[in-house]
């Protein structure tokens, strides 16, 4: 075990763990931050998105010893009353169906934005491949994206 100062949603948070530990499992069980889900473990389906100094991270295969004093941003630091222009353009496209996903896709797609304000169709389809959504909502995702990047 041993012990990291992480910066996780503005705040440092001391967290004693293996160091080999996934990022997501020191959220998930050690900061109680369980908006991060595990989704399938090998970093393909984007469940875990997290952002690492505001750019999009897996976080189930990211070793917590590889941090050092980056900034942790998840989906309950990514603004105070949910008011972010991704979700409130998640919630006016009606996106989520079974939610599960919603928390890596609204992740990666508000990295997306701080990238790039005003995405092409092309620059989203390629930032948000690999966030897999089972139910299917990806017209909808692309849709509140293009108005979310209106609205940031």
């Amino acid at each position: 075990m041993a012990i990291f100062n992480l910066k996780i949603n503005n705040k440092t948070q001391e967290i004693d763990v293996a160091p080999n530990t996934p990022v997501l499992w020191v959220l998930r069980d050690h900061a109680n931050l369980v908006g991060t889900k595990f989704g399938c473990g090998i970093g393909q389906c984007g469940a875990c998105t997290i952002h690492l100094d505001g750019v999009a991270t897996r976080s189930c295969l990211l070793p917590v010893s590889s941090i050092g004093d980056r900034a942790i941003t998840t989906i309950e630091g990514l603004s105070e009353q949910a008011d972010h222009p991704v979700q409130k353009a998640w919630i006016a496209h009606d996106v989520a169906q079974c939610g599960y996903c919603q928390s890596g896709q609204i992740m990666n797609a508000a990295s997306l934005l701080n990238q790039k304000s005003a995405p092409t169709d092309k620059d989203i389809d390629q930032a948000m491949n690999g966030n897999i959504c089972r139910c299917g909502t990806y017209v909808r995702i692309k849709a509140a994206i293009k108005t979310a990047a209106k609205e940031a």
